[in-house]
Formats: structure tokens, C-alpha cells, sequence
């Protein structure tokens, strides 16, 4: 048996490490891992003997790895960027103070219009400030045509759109755009509450894996109630299946523009921290910037200048 007298110089490790200034070295890693130099005398030989081992990170109390360098993105890398949030739904005490605060940590400010979306020209004038668009639907269609031109061209230029849907009947404003967008939608009334973890071949539930948006994350929770995503165009990637096998999260990708539709809002403000929900907050926002386009215009001269 050898015994272990020395444990020193851990460093990060990962294949597909970013070496933007704005994400950190784990980015696109679910399980990131460490390297470790270890000093120990050989019971056999009586030697010192060194070597070098590879172990996963500390673990939070859900099983991610803990600390914010295992963000997708540094704090403070956004420091300047503007989220606009119409918070259309604001029942059950949903303030929005933690993902706010979840936000900031990267350098996020928050401009939120609560249950009732403004104009079409306000919110164009709010958009010309913004990095991206966050909306959370109610029951009932809020939004017009103009509001969605707007939208859309905003997202046309590169802007990220998250839109949040819910339970049966609370996706109406995020069905209308995903539509008018991307001719996707949801729909359904599924109990959740569970952690769902990676995705694998025999599985149907989980987190896609490798994807920037999970990085640092191998457990999430899945919301309360939620809806499907329909895919009716097939121009989504599913990002997180709900326990019951269905997609509840899915993103899209394509020709420089980045949208999530989400059927869960219930994890912005209900147990928020049963696993993984600041950090998926976080990673989605760092990823709606949309950096691969927007390139240093959209990064903190701060971070920059590391």
C-alpha cells in the first residue's frame, strides 16, 4: 500500500478549452477534471516516488463542479451588456431577483418591463441598448405583428431571443414568436420536479452534452410543470430532456443567429437552488451574446486586457 505525503499543483484540463478571453478554460465541458501531482513513498521500495493523476473537480452538494471558474463564461465578461426582459408573468412572488443576480455575476445589467410589454417603438429603442432578448409568456397573447418585426429584426442582426414558456396555458407570447421565428412551438401540462443528468444512448432524459450552454454542469433540475417543445420545421437541437423523455429546452443555431425555447420558467424562480440553475442562467445568457459573431465588441475591456 503507498501512502500519500504531498498533493500539489492542480491545473484545469479539458479537450475543446476556449481560449477567449471571455470563457473560461472548461467551456463545452460537462465533467471537467484536473490534473494533480502526487508525491508518495513506496512501500515496497522505500522510494519517493512522483506522478501524475487526472481527477474530476470539487463537487457542489448536487454533484457539479463548484466554484464559477466552471462557468461557461469569467465573471464580470459582460460587464456593460444589457438583457431586456419582458417579464409578462410575475404570479407566485416571481420577482426575478435570482436570475438577476445569477446575471450580474457576468457583468449583466437587467432593463425588465413587467406584465405588459411596452410599445413596439419603445421596445425598439430598448433593443438598439440590448445584447439580447428575454421573453416570459403568460396566458394570453400580449404581443402584436409590430412587436414581432421587431423582434425579429433585432434577432436578423445576431441578437440572441430567449423565449420562456410554461405549462398549459402559459406560453402564449413564446408560441407566437417561436412561431413567427422559427415555426416551432409547445404545448402540455407535465409534473416535473426531478434532476435530470447527461444524456447517453440508453436514457430519455438529460442534458446534451458538450454544448457551451452546459458547460460545468452534469445535473440540472428540470422545473416544476412544464410543456414540450414541437419541432416543426426540424431546425432545433434538443438541450434538455425532461424526465418523462420529452425535450423541454431546445436551442437554434444556424446562420449567426441564436434562439432558446424553453417550456420551464418555473426553475427562474422555484427552487432555484436544487442543481444547476444559476449556472445554466449564466452559460445561456454567455451564449445568447453570441460572441462567434459579435467577436471583442461584446466582451468587458477589463476582461480584454488579461
Amino acid at each position: 500500500m503507498k501512502k500519500i505525503i504531498l498533493l500539489a499543483t492542480l491545473f484545469l484540463m479539458g479537450a475543446g478549452a476556449s481560449v477567449n478571453a471571455q470563457y473560461n478554460a472548461c467551456a463545452a465541458k460537462n465533467v471537467i477534471t484536473e490534473k494533480a501531482t502526487e508525491t508518495y513513498v513506496d512501500q515496497t521500495s522505500g522510494q519517493t516516488v512522483t506522478r501524475t493523476v487526472e481527477r474530476k473537480v470539487n463537487a457542489d452538494k448536487h454533484g457539479n463542479a463548484n466554484g464559477n471558474q466552471y462557468d461557461l463564461a469569467v465573471d464580470g465578461a459582460f460587464d456593460g451588456q444589457t438583457i431586456v426582459v419582458l417579464h409578462l408573468y410575475t404570479g407566485e412572488g416571481f420577482d426575478f431577483s435570482l436570475p438577476k443576480a445569477a446575471l450580474q455575476e457576468k457583468g449583466f445589467s437587467v432593463y425588465r418591463y413587467m406584465n405588459q410589454p411596452p410599445s413596439p417603438k419603445e421596445l425598439k429603442e430598448a433593443l438598439d441598448k440590448a445584447c439580447q432578448l428575454w421573453v416570459i409568456s403568460t396566458t394570453s397573447q400580449l404581443l402584436n405583428e409590430e412587436h414581432a418585426k421587431v423582434i425579429k429584426d433585432f434577432w436578423d442582426k445576431g441578437h440572441g431571443v430567449y423565449l420562456w414558456g410554461d405549462n398549459d396555458p402559459y406560453h402564449a407570447d413564446a408560441n407566437y414568436l417561436s412561431r413567427y421565428l422559427i415555426g416551432a412551438d409547445m404545448e402540455g401540462f407535465y409534473y416535473a420536479a426531478n434532476v435530470v443528468t447527461l444524456k447517453s444512448d440508453s436514457t430519455v432524459s438529460g442534458l446534451q452534452r458538450d454544448h457551451l450552454i452546459t458547460t460545468g454542469l452534469e445535473y440540472v433540475y428540470e422545473g416544476i410543470t412544464i410543456a414540450k417543445i414541437h419541432d416543426h420545421k426540424n431546425v432545433l437541437t434538443p438541450l434538455i430532456w425532461s424526465s418523462d423523455g420529452n425535450v423541454v429546452t431546445s436551442v437554434y443555431e444556424k446562420d449567426g443567429k441564436r434562439l432558446i425555447l424553453d417550456g420551464g420558467f418555473t426553475r427562474l424562480y422555484i427552487n432555484w437552488d436544487t442543481a444547476g440553475t444559476g449556472r445554466y442562467v449564466k452559460n445561456a445568457a454567455a451564449w445568447l451574446v453570441n460572441y462567434e459573431k459579435f467577436g471583442d465588441a461584446v466582451v468587458s475591456t477589463k476582461v480584454k486586457s488579461k
